[in-house]
């Protein structure tokens, strides 16, 4: 018996579960094998009859998740990573050394570093816009445009881009659109369904889910020839992730509507209850009316996210202060695991325009009123 669900109609809470996973022929096993062979046996007459060759350019778990991010993302294909770094890197090397790319001025601080300080040189150009402003992405297109890069949420800084917007002003200029949907994940939004042309991901956050895998993915919504040269390299520059490591991200996909939507429910009361609370200065979420995205939100996601911000009175000792007052938020970098985490952005962000009072909380799966509790502790001086 072979489930094959991807042409099936169901919800995505079922595709979830069965995406991009058969049983096995050989054993009737639920769970698929672990394929750790980096090689793979020809035939007499030199064919690949399994379709399979070398563990660089295939592996069937990794064709499994693939499948299934595909799915999740109601795209065609996906292209997967050893990071969601490298995955935004190949698909910048991409483009080639004459191109132009636009991205956000709050773009995560490593795609920053990877555009100034590896790109540039390489002759890719770039210019760092406000993507919630499409006055201003429009004035920073230029003729050799082939890319619009946006994140949403982004982080730290919680901003929301207009993703329906954005696409279509890339595309007036033959542009493609990327965006990075890993604070979101499928769950909550799917950029390609919007416009898009790819949606990225850090699949070592919401979608493994686990903190216990490191690993990214591109979705392309169709394929065309920038989604063909990034395959290029991902095989090429051998920037694949590992069996074991796909396995460990296909079972987390298990789990991932039910712990994203927990995870934003949670979220949304504990950015309530900060945004009330004395020591609080701001609170940065998309769930609060008083969000300046609010209303795009309400209109590209179904819920807001785990993920939130907050800015405390007082100076950056203040809020190194409070985070390490926490004893059951661990003080941590990375988000989207079963267990909260909470980080001084600014001190890990060097020469960043982050805030200095400024604390990133993921929240996990513990009680409500836990985190409540616990945090209150850490904003009591």
């Amino acid at each position: 018996m072979t489930m094959t669900p991807d042409a099936m109609p169901f919800s995505p809470d079922t595709q979830a579960i069965h995406s991009g996973r058969d049983i096995d022929p050989t054993t009737g096993a639920l769970t698929a094998p672990i394929h750790l062979s980096t090689t793979f046996e020809r035939d007499g007459d030199g064919s690949y009859p399994r379709g399979y060759v070398y563990g660089r350019s295939g592996n069937p778990n990794r064709d499994a998740l693939e499948t299934a991010l595909t799915t999740l993302e109601q795209g065609v294909e996906a292209a997967t990573f050893a990071s969601g770094s490298a995955a935004t890197f190949s698909l910048l090397q991409a483009l080639g050394p004459e191109a132009h790319v636009i991205a956000p001025q709050s773009v995560y601080f490593g795609i920053q570093q990877m555009l100034s300080t590896i790109f540039a040189p390489w002759g890719l150009g770039y210019t760092l816009v406000d993507t919630t402003d499409l006055a201003a992405i429009a004035q920073a297109l230029r003729p050799n445009t082939r890319l619009v890069l946006i994140e949403t949420p982004s982080n730290p800084q919680l901003a929301v881009t207009d993703i329906q917007a954005v696409a279509d002003l890339a595309h007036q200029a033959d542009a493609y659109l990327a965006c990075d949907n890993t604070i979101a994940s499928p769950v909550l939004q799917t950029p390609l369904t919007l416009g898009a042309d790819f949606a990225i991901h850090a699949t070592t956050k919401y979608l493994a889910g686990h903190g216990d895998v490191i690993g990214g993915a591109v979705v392309t919504r169709t394929l065309n020839p920038l989604f063909e040269q990034l395959r290029l390299i991902q095989t090429i520059g051998g920037l694949v992730p590992s069996p074991f490591d796909c396995w460990l991200t296909l079972r987390g996909l298990q789990t991932l509507p039910l712990r994203v939507r927990a995870q934003s429910q949670s979220a949304l009361a504990l950015a309530t209850w900060l945004d009330q609370h004395p020591a609080i200065e701001q609170v940065l979420y998309p769930g609060l009316p008083s969000h300046p995205g609010h209303a795009i939100a309400q209109g590209q996601m179904s819920s807001y996210g785990g993920l939130l911000s907050f800015l405390v009175k007082g100076d950056q000792a203040t809020a190194l202060g409070v985070a390490a007052k926490t004893r059951l938020i661990a003080r941590a970098t990375s988000f989207g695991s079963p267990h909260s985490t909470l980080e001084h952005r600014a001190s890990i962000e060097q020469g960043t325009q982050t805030a200095p009072n400024l604390l990133r909380l993921s929240i996990g799966l513990e009680q409500l009123d836990d985190l409540i509790a616990d945090l209150d502790h850490a904003l009591t001086p």
